[in-house]
């Protein structure tokens, strides 16, 4: 069961790292849902299946999505102006 818990670590660091170096803001939108889904996937390994699925509720959709609207809203403005 370590060996699983070491390798899910290992994909939520790489995720992380992914959203760092990342310099398009829509990929950072993107790659913070796939650690939302990851650090999901972290959750259930640890047994606390109902933390996983507020995570892939909160930080894989609800988030990204705001982002994504925010985002929209500041390309819009800046066509307009």
């Amino acid at each position: 069961m370590s060996l699983l818990i070491a390798a899910a670590l290992l994909l939520v660091a790489c995720s992380g790292l992914l959203i760092v170096l990342s310099r398009d803001p829509k990929r950072q939108i993107f790659a913070l849902a796939g650690n939302g889904l990851t650090l999901a996937l972290l959750f259930f390994v640890l047994q606390a299946p109902d933390v996983a699925l507020s995570e892939i509720v909160i930080n894989t959709v609800i988030t990204p999505v705001l982002f994504l609207v925010a985002l929209t809203a500041v390309a819009i403005d800046k066509v307009r102006s």
